[in-house]
């Protein structure tokens, strides 16, 4: 499986709501960083920790959180995949910047609007 196929079988797992299928494309020690200013912009270590920490939270931060592929570029262990993200309180865009190594994604950079980020989880939070 190409690095570009594989991190495209983790968008698929994720859209079904398969975070166990999703945890299988992620190294065990993947460094995932969230940039910005805000309360989930930090270092994750490992799936677990980003799953325990971040992605529970989407469906009561974002509500009817969705998420589109705009383009996927891909170049040897780089992917990088232009996303549109939607929710009651969100519109925005987004870079996702992955590393691939040994058939598993070993670093995943969420390049983001952070104040849009921010805003919507104000608007959450009422």
């Amino acid at each position: 499986m190409t690095p570009k196929d594989l991190v495209l079988s983790g968008y698929q797992a994720f859209s079904e709501g398969d975070l166990g299928r999703l945890s299988e494309v992620f190294h065990k020690n993947a460094v995932i960083k969230i940039n910005g200013n805000h309360k989930y912009s930090r270092t994750y270590q490992g799936f677990d920790d980003w799953r325990d920490n971040f992605l529970v939270h989407l469906p009561t931060n974002y509500p009817n959180f969705d998420l589109e592929i705009l383009y996927v570029i891909a170049e040897n262990d780089r992917v990088h995949v232009q996303v549109k993200y939607t929710a009651d309180n969100l519109d925005a865009e987004a870079v996702h910047m992955f590393v691939v190594k040994d058939g598993l994604q070993t670093e995943f950079s969420l390049f983001e609007d952070s104040q849009k980020i921010s805003a919507a989880l104000a608007s959450s939070q009422q």
